[in-house]
């Protein structure tokens, strides 16, 4: 029997390798999934919200939040690599919603929760 970790990270192995093989076979018929898994966002963000929850909840039965924002660091660096060659498009979106005064309005929620996971971190490793 497999662990709330090791479930966790089956699932990751499966869904990824899946994803490779379809983009390998059909970018078109993948990036058609993708358009209609974005298509609701609000729907993502409250599912994706809920289920990091859940994932942490789980983490923390075996790891310490350290160890957590520890592999953060390791899935950042890795996300950084991947949308280096997009950085234009991102900087263009962004200085435009600081343009039109919209960037702390549309993700202040997401700025809060690194905001708490932040200070949980400081506080377990100060104290």
């Amino acid at each position: 029997m497999l662990t709330p970790i090791e479930t966790i990270a089956l699932m990751v192995i499966i869904l990824a390798a899946v994803k490779m093989v379809v983009i390998l076979i059909s970018p078109k018929y993948w990036m058609s999934f993708v358009k209609g898994f974005w298509s609701n966002v609000i729907l993502v963000q409250i599912v994706s919200f809920v289920l990091a929850w859940i994932v942490l909840y789980y983490l923390l039965q075996q790891m310490s939040i350290l160890q957590i924002l520890a592999v953060v660091a390791f899935v950042a660096l890795l996300l950084v690599f991947g949308i280096a060659p997009e950085v234009g498009f991102i900087f263009k979106k962004y200085e435009a919603q600081i343009k039109q005064g919209k960037l702390w309005k549309q993700y202040w929620f997401y700025a809060l929760i690194w905001l708490i996971l932040l200070m949980w971190g400081a506080y377990e490793l100060l104290i």
